[in-house]
């Protein structure tokens, strides 16, 4: 009884038709998920960059400081290190899956 209730607050005249899923496949729509992702990563990265570039010049010389410091830039690059790779792989991987015979 209850799905006949609900279906009695349906009326076809307000569906509107311009809602559409996006263009392209679902693994187009992956894709651009992963690239966005990675991106986004990288930005958090160069984020990281300046904080540990503002700790270490307001380190003033304290050696615990500025070994956070050193240790928020390592962990900074170790981030852009890790997203550059996963946006190569992903390309990679793209390229074969697609059957192109160059990877870039």
């Amino acid at each position: 009884m209850s799905p006949m209730i609900s279906l009695a607050q349906w009326d076809p005249a307000t569906v509107n038709d311009d809602a559409t899923l996006p263009d392209g496949s679902i693994y187009d729509i992956i894709m651009q998920i992963m690239k966005w992702l990675l991106g986004l990563v990288g930005f958090i990265g160069i984020i990281g960059f300046v904080i540990s570039g503002i700790l270490y010049f307001t380190a003033a010389g304290d050696d615990g400081k500025m070994g956070t410091a050193k240790n928020a830039m390592v962990y900074s690059i170790i981030g852009v290190v890790v997203a550059l790779m996963g946006y190569v792989i992903i390309q990679a991987v793209d390229a074969m899956l697609g059957g192109d015979s160059t990877v870039f």
